[in-house]
Parts: structure tokens; sequence; C-alpha cells
């Protein structure tokens, strides 16, 4: 059964999302405040299969438990907050959020993005090659590891999984709408410069390292693309 744990400071809310949960089946933890979340995620960790957590709670906003439990789990998190702005959005999925929803939302359309988040990962488990290495870059997904001549890039999980996604595919062009839809799912109502700005970050990385053989190519007008320069 899917557990859920819930973390907002407002009790309709989390009644809200907590009643919409239940009716799915799916058992659920409830915090109100991020060093409650925090605590119920270390006790339950085992268990929880998703998170939807609130930005601006007391004691540690939303940003700080998302980096707090990612450093421990890959745990999708959905993050739920009253900031539109597009930086704050694209704060919260660099630090490793996998969606972002924005008040006032609909409790049905959380559970239909957590439902799209769930479905991807089985896939994704099943996947018989975890393992890339390609000159001098090695990815190993199933751990969250990437490195570039041994030494550890520090990728965040979005970045991490862009770059699986283009190095394991790199005879194809991926346009935006194709890693939007890839990595955030049908049911992320983002734009094209979410992609932009990680692609620009994942690259502003990768070039702290020398990596002659391989690199991620803009293909003007279409998308981006992994292109190996040696055999």
């Amino acid at each position: 059964m899917n557990k859920v744990l819930i973390a907002d400071d407002n009790t309709q809310i989390t009644k809200v999302l907590k009643d919409y949960a239940s009716k799915e089946g799916w058992g659920c933890y409830v915090a109100y405040n991020g060093e409650e979340a925090l605590r119920l995620f270390r006790e339950f960790s085992r268990e929880i299969t998703i998170v939807f957590l609130d930005v601006m709670m007391p004691r540690k906003d939303g940003f700080a438990v998302c980096k707090a439990i990612r450093a421990m789990s890959q745990v999708p998190v959905i993050m739920i907050t009253a900031r539109s702005e597009d930086a704050d959005k694209i704060m919260g999925l660099d630090i490793g959020a996998d969606d972002y929803i924005v008040k006032p939302f609909s409790a049905a359309e959380v559970m239909a993005r957590a439902r799209a988040i769930l479905r991807r990962i089985p896939q994704q488990e099943e996947s018989k090659s975890r393992k890339l290495v390609i000159a001098n870059l090695t990815i190993d997904i199933d751990n969250y590891m990437v490195t570039i001549d041994d030494k550890e890039v520090p990728l965040t999980k979005r970045e991490k999984e862009l770059l699986w996604l283009l190095a394991s595919n790199s005879k194809k062009v991926f346009s935006r709408d194709n890693l939007l839809d890839s990595l955030w799912g049908y049911d992320y109502f983002g734009d094209s410069r979410t992609v932009d700005s990680h692609i620009k970050r994942l690259r502003a990385k990768l070039d702290a390292f020398d990596h002659p053989g391989w690199n991620v190519k803009t293909i003007w007008g279409v998308g981006y693309r992994f292109e190996i320069t040696e055999p």
C-alpha cells in the first residue's frame, strides 16, 4: 500500500489531502511543521512512498525539508505552495522536488500528479541496464552517482535523471517537450524554460571537468542531444 507524508501547517489543506489519499487506499502521515515532517520521515522512511510538502512552514521551511529528505532518500516529493514565482519553482525542482504545485490547487490534480510520478518508478526499476560508461563518464542511476574520471559530479537528482536520459539515448534528439514529458510527466504543467534552466546548470557542472569524448549538444530549433565524439 502506498503511504504519503503530508506536511503543511494549514489543517484544512492536510485534511483535504488526507481524505483524497484515503479514498485512493493510501496510508497517511501528517506533519504541521518542518521539524515534525523530518522526524516522521526518518522514522517511517521505509514505508513512505511519496511526500506532499508545503514550502512555508514553521520551524523549518519546505526547501530545507526537501534538501534533508533528498540527502537520505530518492522518494518522490511534490512541493505545494502559495509562492508562484518562477525562481521559487526552479529552486524547488533544483533541490530535488519531482513536481511543484501552486495554491489554490485541486486535490484531485495533486493525486493525479502523484499517480503519474509513481507510475514511472516501476518502469525505471525494470530497466535492465542501470549503469552507463561513456569515455571518462560513469552514470550509476541505481545509486544516483555520476563520476568523471572517478570524481563525483555534484548534480541534483533531476540533473542526474536528465543526464541519464540523454546519455542512454545518445542517437536521439530530445525536444524540450520530450524532456518535460519524460522527466516531469504529462501531468506537469511547466514550460520550456524549466528544461533550459536545468540544461544550463547541468552543463556548468559538467564543464568543471575535462570531457573531450562527449558533450551535451544543443540542436538549434529542435532541442538537445548527448553527443559522443570519440568511439
